[in-house]
C-alpha cells in the first residue's frame, strides 16, 4: 500500500469521525443568541434613554411623540449642571466618603477574613453567624439609633460620621466575600515559602497577597457601588444642603421648586454625570474584577 493511499484513508477516517452539528442545534444556538441580544438591549435601553434625554429640552421630552435620537439637542443641560457649583461640591463629598469607606472596609474586612480563614478560635462560628444575621436587619430600623449616635458624637452633617455608617454597613458582606477568597488560597503555599527561608510576613506578602488581589478588587467594587449609590443613610445624617452627596444633590434637582415643574432634561444630565465616575472606575478595574468574581465562587 502506497503512502498516498494510506494518507487518503487516514484523512477519510478523520473526516468521518468529526461530529456533525445538527440543524436543530444550530437553530437553537441562534435562538439563544437572539434572546441574549434582546435581554442586553432591554438592559441597556434605560441607560441610552437617560443619555439621550440629557441633550433634549423639557419641552421636547414632554411631547407625546418620543424623541429617539438627540438630533437638534444641545449641551445646555450639562452646562446648567455645572452652573451653580453645587454638583462639583457634591461630587467631592461623594468621592471623599466613598474612597474612605472603601479604604476602611477593605482593611477591616481583609484582616477579619484572614482571622476567620486561617485561625481556629473560640466563638469563630458564632461570629460568622452574626455577620449573616446583621445582613438580615433592615437598614431603616436602625436610622433613629444611628442618628442619635452621630448626634451625640457631633458627627451629623460630617463626612467622617457618614463614612463610619457606610463602612459599618459594607464591612459584613465584604468580609464574607473576602473569606471565600482567602479560604481558596491553600495555607501550604505560605508554609512552603517559610521552609525556603521566608518569614511569615514575607511569605504572605510575596505568595498569598498577590493571589488575593483579584478578590480585593472585586470586594472594593462592591464597597464602592454601595457607598456611591447610597441614599437613605445620607438623607438622615447629611441634613445640611452644603454637605449633600450626589444622590441627595440629584434629588434636589427633582424637588428644585414647589412652584415650577421639574426640568427633566437637567435631571437626566445630572444622572449621566453621576454615572460617569462609576464607569471610569469600572474601566480601571474590569480585568481584575471578572477574575475576582469567578475566583470567589470556587471555594468558601
Amino acid at each position: 500500500m502506497s503512502a498516498t493511499t494510506s494518507a487518503r484513508r487516514s484523512a477519510d477516517t478523520t473526516a468521518v469521525r468529526k461530529p456533525k452539528v445538527s440543524t436543530g442545534r444550530r437553530v437553537s444556538g441562534w435562538l439563544w443568541t437572539l434572546l441574549a441580544v434582546a435581554v442586553a438591549l432591554c438592559w441597556i435601553f434605560p441607560v441610552y434613554w437617560m443619555v439621550n434625554s440629557s441633550f433634549l429640552s423639557t419641552v421636547t421630552l414632554q411631547k407625546s411623540t418620543p424623541t429617539w435620537l438627540p438630533f437638534g439637542g444641545s449641551w445646555d443641560n450639562f452646562k446648567n449642571v455645572f452652573a451653580d457649583g453645587t454638583f462639583v461640591k457634591a461630587l467631592s463629598i461623594s468621592l471623599g466618603v466613598t474612597l474612605l469607606t472603601v479604604f476602611v472596609a477593605i482593611i477591616v474586612a481583609f484582616l477579619g477574613a484572614l482571622a476567620i480563614s486561617r485561625f481556629r478560635f473560640k466563638g469563630r462560628k458564632s461570629f460568622i453567624l452574626a455577620m449573616l444575621l446583621i445582613q438580615m436587619l433592615p437598614a431603616e430600623g436602625m436610622f433613629i439609633a444611628q442618628f442619635k449616635m452621630m448626634a451625640s458624637w457631633g458627627l451629623v452633617n460630617n463626612i467622617l460620621g457618614l463614612t463610619l455608617l457606610y463602612a459599618a454597613a459594607v464591612i459584613p458582606f465584604t468580609l464574607w466575600m473576602l473569606r471565600g477568597f482567602v479560604a481558596g488560597v491553600p495555607a501550604e503555599l505560605e508554609e512552603a515559602a517559610m521552609v525556603d527561608g521566608l518569614s511569615r510576613t514575607q511569605a504572605f506578602l510575596r505568595i498569598t497577597f498577590p493571589l488575593l488581589a483579584p478578590g480585593l478588587v472585586a470586594s472594593a467594587v462592591y464597597a464602592f457601588l454601595q457607598a456611591w449609590n447610597e441614599f437613605t443613610i445620607a438623607l438622615v445624617v447629611m441634613q445640611d444642603n452644603d454637605v449633600r452627596t450626589l444622590p441627595l444633590w440629584l434629588r434636589g434637582l427633582v424637588q428644585a421648586s414647589a412652584t415650577r415643574e421639574t426640568d427633566w432634561g437637567l435631571v437626566m444630565a445630572g444622572s449621566t454625570m453621576v454615572a460617569v465616575p462609576v464607569i471610569i472606575f469600572f474601566m480601571i478595574v474590569q480585568s481584575k474584577m471578572s477574575s475576582g468574581l469567578v475566583g470567589g465562587a470556587v471555594k468558601g
